[in-house]
């Protein structure tokens, strides 16, 4: 049997128990710990049988690999990675979708916000290139507050080819978030319909692959002086405008 992994963090484990309770093997939880969060989550675990054990500050820590754990990680079995071919029966299922593309997020703090906000906002997938970009690692499962088992994370091979592959395919529509001078304000950009959005890194921005992929360039107007927001600010900006379009298109 694989190794398992270890999910860590009171949102991130009530929200596998709640949507896939028959991947979590053992439950451990800080000795002498027994507040009302924790009793819910014994009582989402006890229908599926799942094995609870009490464990050290020390020992949780090594499990979680970090000592923000909330005194709760899940010992999980791991989950099929997802590539282009899931792509396509999610596009061929959902032909409407709205999905995220992220090219060359490294940082997984980045990548759970990122996920987090793309739950909340009703993203079906964010894709992301095997190499080069950061992971579904426990940290950022973490930090996506269970959005990580809401929204598909999708990896594939080559993220400028998949663009093309949905375009040609499923006749998507490519936004691109950049300060160019043929950058639109983000709301005057239709992000209804069958849409991808692409963000790059805050450092390097999107590569000229990706660009070259985009149908339109959009820009997120700021009153301030300060023209660079993180990554994940600046999706939840950008995906607010477009849950906000297919909200009142509907």
């Amino acid at each position: 049997m694989a190794k398992p992994e270890y999910y860590y963090g009171v949102h991130s484990v009530e929200s596998l128990l709640e949507l896939e309770p028959e991947r979590v093997l053992t439950l451990f939880t800080l000795k002498g710990r027994d507040d009302q969060r924790l009793q819910h989550l014994l009582s989402l675990a006890e229908p599926f049988g799942i094995s609870v054990q009490k464990a050290s500050r020390d020992n949780l820590e090594k499990m979680a690999g970090l000592p923000y754990h909330q005194g709760v990680v899940a010992a999980v079995r791991p989950q099929q990675t997802l590539n282009e071919k899931d792509l396509d029966q999610l596009i061929k299922k959902e032909p409407q979708a709205l999905l995220l593309a992220l090219d060359q997020v490294t940082d997984p703090h980045n990548l759970g916000a990122c996920i987090r906000t793309a739950a909340a906002m009703g993203v079906q997938a964010v894709i992301v290139s095997r190499d080069r970009s950061a992971s579904l690692t426990p940290t950022a499962r973490k930090v996506a507050a269970g959005g990580a088992e809401k929204v598909q994370f999708i990896q594939v091979t080559n993220l400028a080819r998949t663009l093309a592959h949905l375009k040609e395919t499923a006749f998507y529509r490519v936004v691109g978030t950049m300060l160019d001078e043929q950058a639109k304000p983000i709301q005057a950009c239709d992000l209804s319909g069958a849409l991808v959005i692409v963000m790059g890194a805050e450092d390097t921005g999107l590569r000229p692959i990706t660009q070259a992929q985009c149908d339109e360039k959009a820009y997120i107007p700021m009153a301030g002086n300060l023209q660079s927001l993180n990554v994940s600010v600046a999706t939840g900006m950008a995906l607010y405008e477009a849950c906000r379009q297919r909200l009142h298109a509907h």
